[in-house]
Formats: structure tokens, sequence, C-alpha cells
């Protein structure tokens, strides 16, 4: 069983940046090429957004069209993290951002394909 933990959530003004990050233990996901990192969020009421995924093995990323250019997901296999960098952040980015693991191959984008999730962080955003 995998857990992940999301931290590095805050309240921040607009223009400005931040770093989540997520933790995995409870199972080795190194050398697994099919096991896939991602990052979502999520408002009241609305259904939540794929915001970007990454490969353990093979560092390949995917970012959703929404946050492309201003968020970078990466990771560091020796610390079991993964990253997620947001610069530029609007207040539309206000949301509860969640970290999930995946065993479908390549970079998935949506909650049915991710197996494990973090209890998420909030991200307020102000004007």
């Amino acid at each position: 069983q995998l857990q992940v933990v999301e931290s590095g959530g805050g309240l921040v003004q607009a223009g400005a940046s931040l770093r989540l990050s997520c933790g995995a233990s409870g199972r080795t996901v190194s050398g697994y090429d099919a096991y896939a990192m991602g990052w979502f969020r999520q408002t009241p009421g609305k259904e939540r957004e794929f915001v970007a995924a990454i490969t353990w093995s093979g560092g390949s990323t995917d970012v959703g069209d929404s946050v492309k250019g201003r968020f970078t997901i990466s990771r560091d296999n020796a610390k079991n993290t993964v990253y997620l960098q947001m610069t530029a952040l609007k207040p539309e980015d206000t949301a509860v951002y969640y970290c999930a693991a995946s065993e479908v191959f390549g970079l998935p984008r949506t909650v049915n394909e991710y197996d494990y999730w973090g209890q998420g962080t909030r991200v307020t955003v102000s004007s």
C-alpha cells in the first residue's frame, strides 16, 4: 500500500510562486516505469482537475492547459518526492491540490486512473 502526503500549500498574493511537495512511502516506486505521479486540484462544487503528471523513471511530464507555462512538475527519486513548482499564480489557481499515484502506464490525466491519493493541501491566491 502506497501512501502519499502533500505539503507546501498556503496563502500567497497573485503573481507569487509556491512549491508543493508530495512524499511517497510504503512501497518502492523507483524502477517502476509505469508508475506515474500526478497533481490535481479541486474547488467547491467542481470536479477534480488535472494539473500535471510525471513518470518516476523516465522523467516524462505532462501539464494541464490551464497551467501550461506557469507550473512545472519534477521529482527527486532519492527522496521519493514529487514537486509542483507554481509561478505567476492567479486567484483562479486557488484550490485544494491533491497528489496521487498511478499504476497506469504513461502519463494519466483522469482521476479514475490514479490508485492512491493524499489528503490535499490548500492553496489560496489573493488578488
